[in-house]
């Protein structure tokens, strides 16, 4: 049996597409018979994230990440996150001289950016240095790794994401029926990062719904009296949103990919975004959705696609796909590794 170990800072009970897709492949490919183990902070103490305290970050101890390796001894380690988790078990394979691999999800430079006044150069920086040790770094879309590549970022490969098709599918509108319609929909962390603001300031006929919660919500609830916040949804209740809403609208300019867009088409709702990383690899060639840099555009145009074309769109993303991906760029960890930095 192949023994993988997934890395990873980010986990239940976070809400997010990095622990989403990581919890859904290392599933799907338990499922083919890899015994799949995941190193989080669940194992060891944490403390909230200065500014963000919903996310609460790990303070692993060395040895203890050395002991979980080593009493696992994998076949295989994918480290998924740059963070303190993340570097321990760099460090351990690189020390050891064991091959490994790394993922790119989240634009960090820019969302740590957005929050404190650290240049994205020395946070880009980082980053390099973490994922130039790697025998692959797997990025979500084309688009992000040529962004990467002008950075200077090397050993790339696409490791795409899927939607589960059946917890999400057209159904009847269940919801919102006793608001003005169009209904527009926001699903996500209510941050500064995800450009909320674009959407909840459209000068747009309807109600602006928003899905989600986060170190935003309540400053923007005061400020939008007219916006109808839910909190966090999930299960039937957030697949009944996605059903009931006329449109998704995604305002990140950050994102490197978008599941909810994803889940969203595959409820046959379509999509209205700005023409930036993300939404141009998942909505290529508007299937599905709108892009224009006026957010209102794209909005009016997401409203007269048909939903069977969200739906059709959607339905060429699976998880079965995506963990082919992942497995295939795997790399033997007793292969020494040619290039560390």
């Amino acid at each position: 049996m192949v023994r993988l170990l997934i890395v990873s800072d980010a986990w239940h009970p976070q809400v997010n597409g990095v622990v989403r897709s990581l919890d859904t492949v290392g599933q799907t490919l338990a499922a083919r018979g890899y015994e799949v183990l995941y190193l989080t902070p669940e194992t060891f103490w944490t403390v909230p994230l200065p500014t963000y305290p919903e996310i609460r970050v790990s303070m692993p101890s060395l040895r203890g990440v050395q002991e979980f390796i080593d009493k696992f001894n994998p076949h295989h380690i994918h480290i998924a996150t740059e963070g303190p988790l993340g570097l321990a078990a760099r460090g351990y394979c690189v020390t050891r001289e064991l091959a490994f691999t790394t993922s790119y999800h989240t634009r960090f430079p820019e969302y740590v950016a957005a929050r404190l006044p650290v240049p994205v150069e020395w946070s880009y920086g980082y980053l390099r240095w973490f994922h130039a040790a790697a025998s692959v770094t797997m990025v979500p879309t084309t688009s992000v790794l040529r962004d990467l590549r002008r950075k200077f970022f090397r050993h790339l490969a696409i490791w795409s994401r899927g939607v589960d098709l059946k917890a999400f599918s057209p159904g009847p509108k269940a919801k919102f029926a006793g608001l003005p319609g169009p209904h527009l929909l926001y699903v996500g962390r209510v941050a500064v990062e995800k450009n909320i603001e674009a959407f909840l300031e459209l000068d747009h006929p309807g109600t602006k719904i928003v899905v989600g919660d986060g170190p935003q919500r309540a400053a923007l609830a005061d400020r939008h009296r007219d916006v109808v916040f839910t909190g966090k949804l999930t299960g039937s209740a957030l697949r009944d949103a996605y059903r009931s809403a006329d449109v998704l609208v995604f305002p990140s300019r950050t994102d490197t990919f978008g599941n909810v867009m994803l889940e969203a088409m595959a409820c046959g709702t379509p999509v209205a975004a700005y023409p930036v990383m993300g939404p141009i690899d998942v909505l290529a060639r508007e299937q599905g959705g709108a892009l224009d840099e006026d957010l209102g555009a794209a909005v009016r145009r997401a409203l007269a696609i048909p939903r069977s074309e969200a739906l059709a769109r959607a339905r060429q993303f699976t998880w079965d796909a995506a963990a082919d991906q992942f497995a295939r760029r795997l790399a033997p960890v007793r292969r020494q590794i040619a290039h560390v930095a």
